[in-house]
């Protein structure tokens, strides 16, 4: 007993008192950003231009200096030169340094420099990366309280970030900014952005990023509601020398058009409209959204052919088919008054026969109605099957035609010996 007595360790109360005081101390220390900017602006001024010293120098520092609890002080300095207040200014009392984005070249070459600066930063204190999302955000919405030089520098750079993957697009929400918007800000500021985004990389990589955050079918909220017409962005784009981007964002409109026009076409069917209250609407929108006769006989079909449910007897598909097509056909005739148009539909019937294995056979039956309803006539018929059809099923479905085109190409000549005759 006396043993086991005499091996317990005596406490210690005032060794974990004191414990508790270090940390009460520590939680209480004051958030000091001042202290912190002035140990960077001085690292700073001792490696003047050289941004390859500055790299070094904040890699060196990051192990001495806050950089967690002060990265919004230290972006502060890197973009602007010192700790910016509220508004985008920086405050005349406070130091500053020369070495930052704002006070550098306004040029594409010094500001590729900086950013391989911020990668390297990030790269080497990977928790700064929200950090920097967040202070970019902020830039963008003090944009007023910069000078245009300014604001085209940081332009630059956060295409040029954007590019490389340092930032994410999502940070371009910023730009949507009622007054930015408004003052024209952002369309300005998008202008040099994306020329060097895309000078970076190409439209399709900035294609690829803008999809990934749901932005690509935003960008027209760079201008005023008044304003947001393909047409204007198109225009405005067009003569800032981005005429990749004003292409992209037209051919988006289209996309979001089609698919539109799809969707509401299904409900007037659905529905059972008339069709030439159907017609109308979809000439309308044709018009509206520039969509040729070839995008709406494609998008008419498949439309129709989505409208019901299928037989999965490969006997009974066929009648199924034959009775709901000429139902609708005097719907696809009014969309098939180019030989262009014709064809587009023959490859579209080709595709969904040879997609739809209970269909293979149905092909040559389909053709041939629309044939007699007038939907499809003799030349691209014979243009599909000497060389414009698609290699799907070619060998299946050109069996199945070849009597009705010998057919057709013997009308044909019988017509021409008859009018040579009258002649």
């Amino acid at each position: 007993r006396v043993s086991f007595m005499n091996n317990q360790k005596p406490q210690k109360p005032t060794l974990s008192g004191q414990r508790f005081k270090t940390r009460k101390r520590d939680e209480k220390e004051r958030f000091d950003p001042t202290q912190f900017q002035d140990c960077i602006i001085q690292g700073l001024s001792e490696t003047g231009t050289d941004l390859e010293a500055v790299a070094k120098f904040l890699d060196a520092s990051g192990a001495k200096l806050d950089y967690r609890r002060y990265a919004e002080t230290l972006f502060d300095i890197l973009v602007a030169g010192g700790m910016l207040a509220p508004g985008g200014t920086l405050a005349d009392d406070m130091t500053r340094t020369n070495v930052c984005v704002f006070a550098a070249q306004e040029d594409l070459e010094t500001m590729q420099a900086f950013a391989q600066v911020f990668n390297k930063l990030i790269r080497r204190y990977k928790y700064l990366e929200k950090g920097f999302e967040d202070e970019v955000k902020k830039l963008l919405l003090f944009l007023k309280g910069f000078s245009e030089s300014e604001r085209n520098k940081l332009a630059m750079l956060t295409g040029i970030l954007l590019a490389n993957g340092t930032l994410n697009a999502s940070i371009l929400n910023s730009l949507y900014n009622e007054n930015l918007v408004k003052e024209g800000v952002s369309a300005a500021f998008a202008v040099k952005l994306f020329k060097s985004w895309i000078n970076e990389k190409d439209i399709n990589a900035v294609a690829v990023s803008l999809r990934k955050v749901n932005m690509d079918n935003r960008l027209m909220e760079l201008f005023p509601a008044n304003k947001q017409s393909v047409e204007h962005f198109s225009k405005y784009f067009t003569e800032a020398g981005l005429k990749e981007l004003s292409e992209y964002v037209r051919n988006q409109q289209s996309i979001g058009a089609r698919k539109e026009l799809q969707k509401e076409l299904q409900e007037q069917m659905s529905r059972g409209d008339p069709f030439k209250d159907i017609i109308l609407y979809v000439k309308e929108e044709m018009k509206k959204n520039n969509i040729s006769e070839q995008t709406v006989v494609a998008i008419i079909w498949s439309s129709v052919m989505s409208t019901v449910e299928w037989n999965k007897k490969e006997e009974l598909v066929a009648e199924q088919a034959i009775k709901h097509l000429k139902q609708y056909s005097p719907l696809l005739a009014a969309f098939t008054t180019q030989g262009q148009s014709e064809l587009t539909l023959l490859l579209k019937i080709q595709e969904y026969c040879y997609d739809n294995i209970h269909f293979m056979k149905a092909f040559q039956k389909i053709v041939v109605l629309f044939y007699k309803a007038e939907v499809l006539s003799e030349e691209p018929i014979l243009k599909w099957y000497k060389d414009a059809h698609l290699a799907k099923g070619k060998s299946v479905f050109l069996e199945q035609m070849k009597k009705f085109v010998e057919w057709l190409k013997n009308a044909e000549e019988g017509e021409q010996q008859l009018s040579s005759q009258v002649e």
